[in-house]
C-alpha cells in the first residue's frame, strides 16, 4: 500500500542513530499503554522505559496524545506491510483472499502487538474517542490495494463501499473482542461472512 501518511513528528529523525531512538521511545509507549492504560501514561514515564532522557521525547513528541497517534500511525504502516506480504502470493483478482489477509493481519495485530488492542489505528485516543479520519484513512488504502489487485479503477462507489465495510468490520470486531479477550471466533466468522455479502455486491461473486 503506497502513500503511506505519518503523524506530524515536531521534528524528524535525519540519522540511524535518531530513528532508532524514535523505535524505542513508540517501543515504550506500546508497553506502556498495556500496562497503564491511556490515562496513566506521561512522557516521563516513556522516557525512563526507552532509557532516554526527557528531552529526547520532547524532540519528537509535544505530549502523550502525540505520542499515541504516532504509535497509530506505526500500527497503520506495519499493517499495511504485513498485508502487502499476503496479497502478494494471492492469485490476480482473489478479493475474498484479499479480504481474510485484511482480517487475519488486523487480529494477529490485535492479539499479538503491544498497544495495538487499545490503539490500533488511533481510534480511541483518548479513550472513548474516534477522530475523524481514523477508519476513512484505513478505507483509502484498502480500496487502493483491492482496486490493483481486482484490475479497476478506484471510483467514488468503491471507496464509499470500502468505507463502509471497514466502518462494520470494525464494529463487530470491537463485539468480539469484549466478548472474548483473544475475540470470540464465531463473531469474527460472522464478520467474514458478512463482509463478503457486502463485497460481492460491489465486487461481483468469485
Amino acid at each position: 500500500m503506497d502513500g503511506v501518511s505519518h503523524a506530524p513528528l515536531r521534528r524528524e529523525p535525519v540519522q540511524q542513530r535518531s530513528a532508532r531512538r524514535l523505535a524505542r521511545i513508540l517501543d515504550a509507549c506500546a508497553e506502556l499503554l498495556d500496562e497503564t492504560g491511556y490515562d496513566e501514561l506521561s512522557t516521563r514515564a516513556v522516557a525512563a522505559r526507552a532509557g532516554v532522557p526527557i528531552g529526547s521525547v520532547y524532540r519528537f513528541f509535544g505530549n502523550k496524545k502525540a505520542l499515541a497517534h504516532a504509535l497509530a500511525a506505526r500500527n497503520l504502516d506495519r499493517y499495511a506491510a504485513r498485508v502487502d506480504e499476503r496479497v502478494a502470493a494471492l492469485a490476480q483478482g482473489d478479493w475474498q483472499g484479499l479480504l481474510d489477509a485484511v482480517l487475519d493481519e488486523y487480529l494477529a495485530m490485535k492479539r499479538t502487538v503491544p498497544g495495538f488492542s487499545l490503539v490500533d489505528f488511533g481510534h480511541q485516543i483518548p479513550v472513548g474517542a474516534r477522530p475523524a479520519g481514523a477508519n476513512s484513512a484505513v478505507a483509502d488504502r484498502l480500496a487502493d490495494l483491492l482496486a490493483v489487485h481486482v484490475g479497476r479503477g478506484v471510483d467514488v462507489g468503491l471507496r464509499r463501499a470500502v468505507l463502509v465495510a471497514v466502518e462494520a468490520a470494525d464494529a463487530v470486531l470491537q463485539l468480539a473482542f469484549r466478548v472474548a479477550d483473544s475475540g470470540d471466533e464465531e463473531i469474527v466468522a460472522q464478520a467474514r461472512v458478512m463482509l463478503r455479502a457486502y463485497l460481492s455486491e460491489v465486487l461481483g461473486k468469485p
